[in-house]
């Protein structure tokens, strides 16, 4: 298969059954899965130079919030040749990672094992920026356009079905907008350890989240805490600082079987389901919340030692609602929320730890018409992860948290979808897709309450028949 970037024609004969725009770790796994099955033809456009998730936050010693299985194959096919174990392997490190007992894998490990398992698939072009989307209906496909980033040179793609992975940008609070494209000492998380240097330079930094990402870098900039003298607040609006949930019987709700029953929920109920499970899936880890907990008590100890006190504040129900500056300093105002009293915080440096959201690409704007949208003006999606109006040529990866729940940027799920999108795209099942894998019921069963209720009418009729008897 041609490089993009090679000297060609402006349109390729080549019709792809599908093209996917955007290379994270989702679209990955699906190039991953369909790269040993050669009834596919398919191809993988990204803007950027090559795989690299999240360098931002890839601090020594993070790890991921699921276990090495969830990798880009195994719960697919655990005999892939993609798989991490098989990577691990060939590193020479499996007796290293065997004897660490440890399932979840550093994050700095996964990205590397996804740079190797990227380096293997041939279909994937980096340095591809698309620009349009067109459907042709003389053809009845889609047409997409892309300029080579190194070149400047321009292609036109043909293909059946798109697959959209474009992935998540930054989330900025309005009220910080202002400051954010003026302040270099403000900053998304995203960026944090680019601007780490920068930071530490400064007299005070504030972490406004309460989310994984906001630990992390809170611990991180704890631990260096009395050498550079700063001071370092940590400020979220929910109640506490929730722990990821991790027993048994709320992982089953990662499954098939929650998908189904929450995508048949009404949507306004969807929604609000959506905003009371964050610590579902943007809870922090609970060991990483102890660890904060010990090296807070531990430099406390060290500090009084040397007669200063410990420079740290931290506060929970304090919502954001306006970020001002005057010289170098950073004024945050806060409400809180179950005292509803405003305060305000001083600061140098603020680095906004306050997640992710998806935006529309603007490449679907020629084809916005074959697109469903629900009255939120969020893609409709439907339950086997299209978009489109025929509901079988555009699909969605890691956009679909309002429509199937919050298992949608759960690496654990990431196989199961990939699974359910290969099939649709070919009409044959390449890899067993599970249906039940829970104990529990998730909606009423068999045992309801109009269940429940005619049990008791028929005990109530064979008592009436014993007693005339």
């Amino acid at each position: 298969m041609p490089h993009v970037a090679q000297e060609n024609p402006l349109t390729n004969e080549v019709t792809f059954d599908f093209i996917a725009v955007g290379v994270g770790p989702f679209n990955l796994g699906l190039a991953a899965l369909t790269s040993t099955i050669n009834e596919i033809n398919g191809l993988f456009l990204d803007r950027r130079d090559g795989f690299d998730w999240h360098p931002g936050l890839m601090m020594e010693g993070v790890h991921l919030q699921t276990p090495f299985l969830s990798d880009l194959v195994t719960l697919a096919d655990p005999t892939h040749p993609l798989s991490f174990l098989n990577y691990i392997k060939k590193q020479g490190r499996i007796y290293s990672f065997y004897i660490r007992e440890d399932f979840f894998l550093l994050r700095q490990e996964y990205n590397q094992y996804c740079q190797w398992a990227a380096g293997q698939i041939d279909n994937i072009c980096w340095q591809q920026k698309v620009d349009a989307i067109h459907y042709n209906p003389e053809s009845c496909c889609y047409e997409v356009e892309v300029q080579d980033a190194l070149t400047a040179s321009r292609r036109r793609y043909r293909c059946r079905k798109i697959v959209l992975g474009t992935g998540q940008s930054p989330h900025w609070p309005q009220c910080s907008d202002a400051v954010v494209k003026d302040n270099p000492n403000t900053l998304h998380a995203a960026d944090y350890l680019s601007q780490k240097q920068r930071l530490q330079s400064l007299n005070s930094i504030t972490i406004i989240g309460s989310g994984q990402s906001a630990a992390e870098i809170f611990y991180d900039l704890l631990q260096d805490i009395d050498d550079f003298e700063y001071s370092l607040n940590w400020v979220t609006s929910a109640p506490r600082f929730f722990p990821l949930e991790y027993t048994k019987l709320t992982l089953e709700m990662t499954s098939p079987e929650y998908v189904d029953y929450f995508y048949n929920l009404p949507g306004d109920c969807r929604d609000e389901l959506i905003a009371s499970q964050k610590n579902l899936y943007k809870g922090i880890n609970s060991s990483l919340i102890n660890e904060i907990y010990d090296l807070l008590y531990v430099k406390r100890l060290s500090l009084e030692e040397r007669g200063r006190t410990l420079p740290v504040k931290i506060h929970s129900n304090s919502k954001l609602v306006s970020v001002t500056e005057h010289g170098q300093n950073i004024y945050l105002q806060f409400d809180h929320r179950e005292q509803n009293k405003p305060w305000q915080l001083q600061t140098e440096g603020l680095v906004l730890a306050t997640g992710y959201g998806f935006q529309q690409p603007r490449f679907l704007a020629p084809i916005t018409s074959r697109i469903q949208y629900d009255k939120a003006g969020r893609f409709q999606v439907q339950r086997n992860y299209s978009i489109d109006a025929h509901g079988g040529e555009i699909y969605v990866q890691n956009a679909e948290l309002h429509s199937h729940g919050f298992v949608t940027p759960d690496l654990g799920m990431a196989c199961y979808r990939n699974s359910q999108i290969i099939k649709e795209i070919t009409g044959i099942e390449y890899y067993p897709i599970e249906q039940r894998i829970a104990f529990q019921e998730f909606g009423p069963g068999a045992g309801g309450a109009a269940s429940i209720g005619r049990e008791k009418q028929n005990r109530e009729l064979k008592t009436r028949a014993t007693e005339l008897i």
